[in-house]
Formats: structure tokens, C-alpha cells, sequence
């Protein structure tokens, strides 16, 4: 497994607490360091092995960035970090995921009154003690208050897109070892969950002892929480890995068991006792001439285990598939044979949300072009963010900028119908910003010349129901709008986001021939499963984008996808699954 995230959130921490200690400008070099690092291409550790020179040649990382990584991956820390801590001790990370608490803040209450932790914050809260500090009130006190269960909450579950390619690196290297038959992971991380407890894997093997052995030697734990005969525990990179090891006939009974969800596997469980069946982790047997079913485990004669399709055949059924085992309605539609036909990843054919470095993006126009292009997409949008409210620091674009961006966008055209090979048709549009009353940032007259228009809220979150609902049927009946992008404007595990009455706002969007957005970076998922099932039993189009801000993360799409998957998301419902033609007449 690379180590590149794992770099990547030593240097965003060294950023946070020189932010909170009151240092200018460097944080925001380390955090661009930061991000480039973890989604560069080559393993940091090979590059490290190299020397400093190696890692420079990542863009944004100089020579004193570079020493600190080469550092850190021979020693396990960076000097300057620990120093740093011993004169912060703060729990930088559970602080900041207060809403409204940011590093500087951090600095500010730990200077003042001494806070260090979570509990000591809200302690200070709720005695009034905060609203005294200079510079702070009784309004951000309050907001403190009020968002402090969030974040308790916020610490106990990781985000999918930190744990799921941790456990694509540990199924690596455990369908490595000889004595693994299978191996797949369960839970909520199979069901592609916004967020995870645990990372739970699953091996199919003959000899337990030889693959926990594997998996407890293995030199990217940092942790052996505990080690059995057919069970194990480590962590790594602070994420817990739970191994579980059954015999190979017993391994589809143990997948679908252990993946869930619980109610799902209840439902399934009263079916098979109304068949004379018992349905558990270890398979299908039939009871109808045992007198008592529960005496054993694996009483019965045994009909199906060994693969899940042969668990749910056992009953009747066709294998559900992992992302709508929710205990929702999936039983009854598989009985009926009215399953959804979900997307697939391979149906997207196209991204309508994307950024450039004419924005906060890290590449060119012509670097995310070539990467959709290389991905096989019949279509790209290019949507850089506009000024306006949530924008700060110079990021958005004024009506002026976006006009001169779209004679660059229309060069890039022009080399594309140059090349015969290229196939790719580029849009020009903009990311504009959601006011609080539901008014664009972009003017009409520029919105009416562009490709396609997302109108997305950054800002004023904090609204009501009512009102934040209000708010965005207003942009979606915008005649200009074609999709709402990231609707809620959550960020997993740092802000909740606008509550939302998505049947309502999803009938608007319809009626008025506005996509909503299903933003597949893994820090939002916004819309998610459920909101997503909802706004298309409404009459919602649905767009599945990555809001990439470089190339890499166009890969966020699977993210995205599997989001839809658990809003029971055909291709059809989906916006950019559509040939160029019904695209352009969507937008049109």
C-alpha cells in the first residue's frame, strides 16, 4: 500500500497547528503540498527512498517540505512537528471539526483559557466562558455549543473515502498469501456507507492460524489489537481492521451475513423460517425434520453457503445487490422481480462538474481535458468557480474572468477538432453560487451564453428547513440552472449541511429541467442514498459528478456511482449516462 494519505495528513496537521500558533502564509503552502502528495501517482515512500530531490519534483513541494516527508518515512516523525505539539498540546483535529472552529480559533481559546480537548471545550461552553475572549461573543459561543455533538460524533465513524482504499490495500495483500482461497471485505464498507465504523474482511481459507499469521506480520500495522486462531484485529493509520477467517463452503453464507445490513439480514431470516429454513453465517439449512432448529448452528441439511448467490437462491431470490441491503423495500422487489437495474460505472459517459487552476483547481484546461479524454468520456465540462458568497481568498471568477475563459476553453476546442483522435465534446460553464434568498452570483447575460450552468449553496448553512428549501427551488427555477450542484453543502465528518425537504426541492428540479447533483468527492457524497432514492421517486434527473479539481480525482466518479447504487439509481435517472444529443437538449 502506498503511504501517500498518510503523509498527506502530517503535513495538513504541521499546517493546522502553525495556523493556530499564528504563522502567516506557510499553512496554506504545506496544505497545497498536502493535497498534491496525496493524489500523486507514485508510492511517496519509493520517492522518499530517493532522496529529497525526488519528492520535489511533486508540484507545490520545495525543499524544507520535502526533508520533513523524507524525514517522517524513514523515522515515523517530523522534529519540527513534535515540537510543535509540545507547544500546542491541543487536539487539533476533534477541535476543528466544531463547525466554526478552525485552527486559528483553536490557537486563540488555548491561549486565552487553556483548552486542549473536546470535553474541555464544551465544558468552557456551556459555562459561558468562551463569549469573554476577546475577539469571541455570545453568538460563537452558542455555535459552538450547538455543534459539539456533531463533532463527538464525527470522531467515531472514518469517511468511505479513507477507508475503502485501505481495504483495497489490505485485500492485496491478503489475496497474496497461498494459504487465502477468497477474500472480500463486508459491512457497511461493502454496502458503501458515507461513512465507516470498522474496516471487516473476510477470507475464505483451510488454515486460519497461516493468514492471521499474514495479516498481523504485515509491516503496514502500526497496531495488533488482538490476534486468534480464524480472528484478528490491527490498525493502521488509526483505522481498525477486523479479519475474520471461515472454511471456503462457508464463505457466502459469511459474506452476506457479515456485509448486512441487520435489518436486511432479519427480513431475510423470518422468509427462510416461514420456508422451514435456518439462514445464519454459516449457510442455508433445512430444519423441516429437526426437532428443535436452534439446537446447533449448522443443524439441519445444508442447501447453500459456499456463494451468496446461492443464499438467496436458497430462499428464491435473486442476489441483491450489497448497496440496497437496507432493509428498505429490496426483499420484497426481489420477490416481485422488480429490482432496480442499477448504474454502473461504466455508464457514466461524461463529468459536468470540474474545476481548473482558473479557480482552485491544480491543473490546466488542457490537463483535465487530456485526463477525461484518456477515461474514454464522449463529453467534459469545464465549471469554475464563480465569486460570490462561501468564495474567499480570490478563488471565484468574476462575469469578466469567465468571459476570457471561455476563449481559452475555445482553443482547447479548436486543437480537439484538430486531433483525429480525439472524441470529446468540451462545455463551458461555471459553478455559480446559491445565495441566501436563492439568487446567482453570475449575471444573467453571461449564465444565458454558457454551456451549462451548476448552481451550488457554499454558504448560509445554517438555514431552517423551510427557508434553505425555499432557497433552492428559487435557483433550481432559474432558467439558466441546469444542475444543483452538492445541494446540501455538507462535508462528512466537518459540517452538516442544510436541512432539506428533497421532495419538495426534487419536484421543483423536475418541473423545471434541473439536474441534482450527486457530488462524488468522497468528502461530501451529496446528495446521498436515501436523499437520492427520494429525489428520484420525486421525478428528479440526477447527475453523478466528481467536482474533480485535478486530474486524479476524476476517479472520484466509483465514489459517486455507488452513492446512486444506494438510491436505487438506474442509468436512465442519470443525466451524464446520456448520448450527446439528449444531453445537449436537456441543457437546451
Amino acid at each position: 500500500m502506498t503511504r501517500n494519505a498518510e503523509v498527506a495528513r502530517q503535513l495538513e496537521l504541521f499546517a493546522d497547528l502553525l495556523e493556530a500558533d499564528g504563522v502567516e502564509y506557510k499553512p496554506n503552502v504545506y496544505r497545497r503540498a498536502a493535497e498534491n502528495i496525496r493524489e500523486h501517482h507514485e508510492p511517496i515512500e519509493a520517492l522518499a527512498a530517493e532522496g529529497e530531490a525526488a519528492v520535489e519534483e511533486i508540484d507545490g513541494v520545495g525543499d524544507a517540505i520535502s526533508s520533513k516527508v523524507v524525514e517522517y518515512v524513514e523515522t515515523g516523525e517530523i522534529g519540527e512537528l513534535e515540537a510543535l505539539r509540545e507547544n500546542l498540546p491541543v487536539d487539533i483535529e476533534a477541535l476543528t471539526r466544531v463547525e466554526g472552529v478552525g485552527p486559528k480559533t483553536v490557537g486563540a481559546l488555548y491561549e486565552a483559557l487553556g483548552i486542549t480537548t473536546l470535553d474541555e471545550l464544551a465544558a468552557a461552553a456551556e459555562e459561558g466562558r468562551i463569549q469573554d475572549v476577546k475577539g469571541f461573543g455570545a453568538k460563537t459561543e452558542q455555535n459552538i455549543r450547538e455543534n459539539i455533538e456533531f463533532a463527538r460524533r464525527a470522531r467515531e465513524r472514518e469517511r468511505l473515502g479513507d477507508a475503502l482504499p485501505l481495504a483495497e490495500d489490505v485485500l492485496a495483500h491478503l489475496r497474496g498469501v497461498d494459504a487465502v482461497d477468497r477474500a472480500d471485505v463486508a459491512g457497511s464498507i461493502r454496502r458503501w456507507r458515507d461513512t465507516i465504523g470498522d474496516v471487516d474482511v473476510l477470507v475464505a481459507s483451510e488454515s486460519g492460524e497461516r493468514v492471521v499469521d499474514a495479516f498481523v506480520e504485515w509491516s503496514a500495522a502500526s497496531d495488533v489489537i488482538e490476534a486468534g486462531e480464524h480472528k484478528a484485529g490491527i490498525r493502521i493509520d488509526g483505522i481498525r481492521i477486523d479479519l475474520r477467517v471461515v472454511v471456503p463452503e462457508e464463505f457466502g453464507a459469511a459474506l452476506q451475513y457479515f456485509t448486512g445490513s441487520k435489518d436486511h439480514n432479519v427480513e431475510l431470516r423470518n422468509v427462510a423460517i416461514g420456508r422451514d429454513l435456518k439462514m445464519n453465517e454459516y449457510g442455508v439449512f433445512d430444519v423441516s425434520g429437526v426437532d428443535d432448529p436452534d439446537a446447533d448452528q449448522r443443524v439441519g441439511e445444508r442447501i447453500a453457503g459456499e456463494t451468496e448467490e446461492s443464499m438467496y437462491a436458497a430462499l428464491d431470490l435473486p442476489l441483491i445487490p450489497p448497496e440496497i441491503r437496507e432493509g428498505t423495500g429490496e426483499i420484497d422487489a426481489a420477490r416481485e422481480g422488480t429490482l432496480p437495474d442499477l448504474l454502473e460505472e461504466g455508464d457514466v459517459r461524461g463529468d459536468l462538474h470540474t474545476h481548473t487552476d482558473w479557480s482552485d483547481g491544480r491543473a490546466s484546461i488542457e490537463e483535465m481535458v487530456d485526463a477525461a479524454a484518456e477515461r474514454g468520456y464522449d463529453y467534459y465540462a469545464v465549471t469554475d468557480h464563480a465569486s460570490g458568497p462561501g468564495m474567499v481568498g480570490g478563488v471565484g471568477l468574476s462575469d469578466a474572468e469567465l468571459r476570457e475563459q471561455a476563449d481559452a476553453v475555445e482553443s482547447v476546442r479548436v486543437s480537439l477538432r484538430e486531433n483525429p483522435d480525439a472524441d470529446l465534446k468540451l462545455l463551458h460553464g461555471v459553478e455559480t453560487n446559491i445565495d441566501a434568498e436563492g439568487g446567482l452570483s453570475t449575471g444573467d447575460d453571461l449564465l444565458g451564453d454558457l454551456d451549462i450552468v451548476v448552481a451550488s449553496p457554499h454558504a448560509a448553512l445554517g438555514q431552517d428547513r423551510e427557508t434553505a428549501t425555499d432557497r433552492l427551488v428559487r435557483a433550481v427555477e432559474h432558467p439558466s440552472v441546469d444542475v444543483l450542484g452538492h445541494p446540501t453543502g455538507r462535508l462528512i465528518n466537518e459540517r452538516e449541511g442544510l436541512d432539506l425537504d428533497v421532495a419538495r426541492l426534487a419536484e421543483a428540479a423536475a418541473d423545471a429541467g434541473t439536474a441534482i447533483e450527486i457530488n462524488a468527492d468522497p468528502a461530501r457524497l451529496d446528495l446521498w442514498g436515501e436523499l437520492v432514492r427520494v429525489a428520484i421517486e420525486s421525478g428528479a434527473t440526477i447527475a453523478v459528478d466528481t467536482d474533480a479539481h485535478a486530474p486524479g480525482a476524476l476517479d472520484y466518479v466509483r465514489y459517486g456511482v455507488h452513492t446512486a447504487r444506494r438510491g436505487w439509481c438506474e442509468g436512465s435517472d442519470v443525466l451524464n449516462t446520456w448520448d450527446v444529443a439528449d444531453l445537449e437538449a436537456f441543457l437546451h
